[in-house]
């Protein structure tokens, strides 16, 4: 690998945990290691369609970035719900966002 590219990679690596540090210190840390913590069987229960996965790591994407950003929960709400009924059914599962709704 030419060494434009390792330190491509480098600063890349450098900037995503920072922005995975932040998100772990933000607003919504304690839902997001909550969300991370489901289980395969719990997931099963609401999300049993393997695509479903998609959707969750979606939901992730969007917990993590709400987080770093402190994002107002409504708008947290609004960007799960965009992201339609199993992200809705596997935040239900996430104590800190079960009674969004």
């Amino acid at each position: 690998m030419p060494d434009d590219d390792i330190a491509a990679f480098r600063k890349s690596l450098k900037a995503s945990l920072k922005r995975n540090q932040e998100a772990f210190e933000g607003l919504y840390a304690d839902q997001l290691s909550e969300l991370l913590g489901l289980s395969a069987e719990e997931l099963a229960e609401v999300a049993p369609d393997t695509t479903d996965q998609k959707t969750y790591n979606d939901m992730i994407s969007v917990v993590k970035e709400a987080s770093r950003k402190n994002i107002a929960q409504a708008e947290l709400k609004s960007q799960i719900e965009s992201l339609g009924a199993v992200a809705i059914n596997i935040a239900k599962k996430v104590q800190g966002f079960a009674g969004m709704f």
